[in-house]
């Protein structure tokens, strides 16, 4: 399947009465080229940000594509890794992880019950509060590790897909 004709060119997101203010930095050649770099680049991005950023994916991944000339329709789908139904099992993954990385775990939910009604708010409070440095710190973690690995991999997969066409080009002549 073609995924190019899936996503709109650059003339249909420059023609876009909302993105106009942004036709400056949208029109660079590098950012709708596809290359093996770019391409690469813009998975990375978008699983990076996809993971780490909870809120304002897209535009944070699109201004990181600018900056770096990444593939930007590439970038901002790659995002959609953190969607309704992969959002719980990564945040609880990550959390885990950094639970397990920095040695604390939340404050059982037992001991919140336990508790009467005005300390049950800053248990609850202590809870969340217990939960994020955990979530942060696996979520960097394996923002990280997940944005390596995804260019390493769209990287290796583009080049044998490549070596794979001029092999075959090879045979036919």
């Amino acid at each position: 399947m073609n995924w190019r004709r899936l996503i709109p060119g650059r003339k249909a997101l420059l023609a876009n009465r909302w993105l106009q203010w942004l036709a400056p930095w949208l029109d660079h050649p590098k950012l709708w080229h596809w290359s093996r770099r770019g391409v690469a680049m813009g998975v990375a991005l978008g699983v990076f940000f996809g993971l780490l950023v909870p809120l304002a994916q897209i535009p944070v991944t699109a201004a990181a594509a600018i900056v770096l000339r990444a593939n930007l329709p590439v970038a901002a789908a790659s995002t959609l890794i953190t969607n309704p139904l992969t959002f719980a099992p990564l945040y609880y993954s990550a959390y885990r992880l950094g639970g397990w990385v920095i040695g604390e775990i939340a404050i059982p939910a037992e001991d919140a019950a336990a508790t009467s009604w005005p300390e049950e708010d800053k248990s609850a409070l202590q809870r969340i509060k217990a939960l994020g440095k955990p979530l942060l710190v696996g979520l960097s973690i394996m923002a990280c590790l997940a944005g390596v690995m995804t260019y390493l991999l769209v990287d290796i997969i583009w080049r044998w897909r490549t070596r794979k066409r001029w092999r075959s080009r090879g045979k036919e002549c």
